[in-house]
């Protein structure tokens, strides 16, 4: 019988291994080796591409706010995503509620684009809502900023990001909250538990699954906001939002391949160790 589950299990992860070695393993060793060679050439180049993008302002740029943007995104989306959840379990039918949220996953990126340059561009509905209030309190007068190439923009990038995100992220704390057994709770608060003790001890212990599932995938999808920023302000926006895409969509137009291809194995690296310790993190607490 073991056997036979051995046999099964093999058939069903064999097909995705070589899928993975195809697709994923072998064109990233490919960029390995490229990030030691010349682009035209192919010629050994050793460690030089790597000097270079390191002493290279437009990679630094693009790291820190790269860096910036995930470090403050993910905790505001892990805490908003989770207020939303808890407000909502309490609610009977909240079915048509998670629709709502995951409306945003299914817009378009143009759509989302389209909508945000309404707003903010220099004529937008937030400029001419603020000269409104201006003028009908006297404490301001007409305002014509131009919140995407300022580093205002870079905010408005957050706020995309979390609107569009924090569907999936309460879904995932709601499906969490429904994990946890309600005999629990009801003891605990039988005991004379209040509500902040019981979120402190028996909650928030119970989700740490849906917390790692929440923070990685919250990670990963902060590297797709580049689609966003490249719609609305070319491949030239602000420094404030100019991100690794950016950087790796210019090299590619110029065929900086040497460049890109170690500027890829630095990120690589980076995202694989992230996700690497978030999982030695989880299974510690597991233990």
């Amino acid at each position: 019988m073991a056997k036979k589950k051995r046999k099964f299990f093999s058939l069903f992860v064999f097909p995705g291994l070589i899928g993975i070695l195809l697709f994923v393993l072998l064109p990233f060793g490919d960029v390995v080796k490229r990030s030691f060679t010349t682009a035209v050439t192919g010629q050994w180049n050793g460690l030089k591409n790597y000097e270079t993008i390191f002493h290279n302002q437009a990679f630094m740029l693009a790291v820190n706010n790269t860096l910036k943007f995930t470090i403050i995104c993910i905790p505001l989306l892990v805490f908003t995503g989770f207020s939303i959840a808890l407000l909502l379990n309490g609610l009977k039918s909240k079915k048509w509620m998670k629709s709502i949220f995951l409306f945003p996953l299914a817009m378009p990126t143009a759509t989302i684009v389209l909508v945000w340059k309404m707003v903010f561009y220099r004529q937008g509905f937030l400029n001419l809502f603020l000269s409104g209030l201006g003028e009908m309190t006297g404490l301001w007068g007409e305002i014509h900023k131009d919140y995407l190439g300022s580093n205002a923009a870079f905010w408005v990038l957050i706020g995309s990001y979390i609107w569009k995100n924090t569907g999936y992220t309460v879904i995932l704390w709601l499906a969490g909250l429904g994990g946890i057994p309600l005999e629990l709770l009801e003891a605990a608060r039988v005991d004379g538990a209040g509500k902040w003790q019981r979120l402190w001890y028996i909650i928030l212990p119970n989700l740490k699954g849906s917390l790692y599932t929440i923070v990685v995938l919250s990670f990963l999808n902060s590297f797709k906001i580049y689609r966003e920023a490249y719609l609305t302000s070319g491949a030239y926006p602000d420094k404030s939002i100019y991100l690794l895409q950016h950087l790796f969509n210019n090299w590619f137009v110029n065929l900086e391949l040497d460049k890109m291809a170690a500027a890829a194995v630095c990120t690589g690296s980076i995202l694989m160790a992230v996700i690497l310790l978030l999982q030695k993190l989880w299974d510690k607490q597991e233990v």
